[in-house]
């Protein structure tokens, strides 16, 4: 007989945003059953944000020590050890991981069962020997790498996020197929630290971002010496002399393209397969779990939230979500996800930061609005630590409501920070104008953007006259 549990929620998937949910619920008091069939972090913390960002810092370091000059520091070239950059990356994840584990969930009060859940019905979930009748669940399955169907690539042993991490030699050539986001940063990483980097895409790379900032992303990448095939059409894979051959076609015929590994960065798909979401009467597609603003599915006893409800794939997003949802499925309380007020940042060097409407859209949406730019340069500890390369532009109504924003440069992920706030707090670009910025920082750009807003006005020939009539009473 399998064991029944009645609980108040049952979350599936033990990622960022499940585990968000049943943290949060347990504290408030909620019977909560957590079910995840492989590691305990997910995604996030065991082939994603967590060790890639500790391969990029390593890269970073290899990088400055090879470009001391500026500061009249003689160059070292780094002699990198990547076995010991393997076992620094698996240090991070280990360090972070009690945060994650069974053990503590244990503690804050959570069934947790470590099995593969599946819907038996509209209202039970299987997982092992247990059956799970919640009165809501969760589900937070998250995404995997998506492998495109080129002939040939399921014959060669490629990379994903999910394998690239385990590697104790660095890859000496290394052929990544796909331009956005993930890729651009796994590319950058490996090449700074020795690889030969080669990356083939399709589109344009870095192509959901504003083409303004990115080409001061793409132009870093390229002088770190990443070759990048934009435009190509990837046909075919085999095994090579050296590794790996990838044949392309491009607007001047085809040819072949070799490496000693090949990186699959081609997006992500939402991971619904094992759940049998037909008998619980889930609507749900390609693109993920169907669901409301209130992130609820077709069936209302069950939320999805994070990468396997479609839209935005960031750890963050599935930790909003995961707020929206105690609200909703503990409280009753009419929570709705706004896109709107996301923020995002891509982990190159220099990083690429959003937040709100890009220019497109805030045209569609409210017609005539202000956009203002600041360069880097005019920053004077930009100046100081010879990181002048980058550049911010805020996108206002006519009224100086703030849209948007989107930083280029060193500390762009945390510099976007205040307009993210400014924006989900509907805040006008005069908050941004009075607060006092300490000397000399980062920060400063972000005043100094917003004074733009005002410049036009300072230019009306009625503000003119009105100053010059104030000034005859002294």
């Amino acid at each position: 007989m399998p064991t029944l549990h009645q609980p108040d929620l049952c979350v599936i998937g033990a990622g960022s945003g499940g585990l968000s949910v049943a943290a949060a619920a347990a504290q408030l008091g909620a019977s909560v059953v957590l079910v995840e069939k492989g590691k305990m972090g997910g995604d996030c913390l065991n082939y994603g944000c967590v060790p890639s960002k500790a391969l990029i810092a390593a890269a970073k370091q290899a990088h400055l020590m090879n470009h001391g000059e500026k500061f009249g520091i003689a160059n070292r070239k780094a002699q990198v050890d990547y076995q010991q950059v393997h076992d620094h990356i698996q240090g991070v994840i280990a360090a972070i991981a009690p945060n994650d584990s069974v053990e503590r969930f244990t503690g804050l009060g959570v069934t947790v069962i470590e099995a593969a859940g599946e819907f038996r019905d509209r209202e039970t979930v299987i997982a092992g020997d247990n059956e799970i009748k919640a009165r809501r669940f969760i589900v937070a399955t998250g995404s995997s790498a998506g492998i495109p169907p080129i002939d040939g690539l399921m014959n060669v042993p490629y990379l994903t996020n999910e394998t690239i991490f385990d590697e104790t030699k660095l890859p000496a050539r290394l052929i990544v197929l796909g331009g956005g986001p993930i890729g651009i940063e796994l590319a950058q990483a490996h090449q700074r630290l020795g690889s030969k980097v080669t990356v083939l895409e399709m589109f344009a790379p870095l192509a959901k971002d504003d083409p303004e900032l990115t080409r001061v992303v793409l132009d870093q990448v390229l002088e770190d010496g990443v070759e990048i095939r934009a435009g190509v059409k990837v046909v075919d894979v085999r095994s090579g002399r050296s590794g790996v051959d990838v044949k392309i076609e491009t607007d001047d015929g085809s040819e072949t393209v070799s490496g000693s590994h090949i990186l699959v960065a081609a997006g992500r798909i939402p991971n619904v397969e094992g759940l049998n979401l037909e008998a619980a009467g889930i609507n749900y597609s390609r693109r993920g779990i169907e669901v409301d603003k209130g992130l609820r599915t077709s069936n209302k006893k069950v939320y999805a939230i994070g990468d396997v409800a479609g839209g935005f794939q960031f750890t963050h997003v599935a930790n909003y979500h995961a707020g929206i949802v105690i609200r909703n499925a503990l409280f009753r309380l009419p929570a709705k996800v706004n896109n709107d007020i996301i923020p995002w940042v891509t982990f190159t060097d220099p990083e690429l930061s959003n937040v709100g409407m890009n220019e497109e859209q805030a045209r569609e949406r409210y017609g005539k609005i202000s956009v203002m730019r600041w360069q880097y340069a005019e920053n004077d500890r930009a100046q100081a630590e010879r990181k002048t390369e980058g550049a911010i532009k805020v996108i206002c109504s006519r009224k100086g409501k703030i849209l948007g924003a989107a930083i280029v440069g060193p500390n762009a992920g945390e510099l976007i920070q205040p307009w993210a706030l400014a924006i989900s707090s509907g805040l006008k670009i005069k908050a941004m104008t009075d607060m006092i910025v300490p000397y000399p920082t980062w920060g400063e750009v972000n005043k100094r953007v917003s004074y733009g807003y005002f410049a036009t006005s300072l230019q009306s020939p009625w503000l003119r006259r009105a100053i010059r009539f104030l000034a005859k009473f002294g």
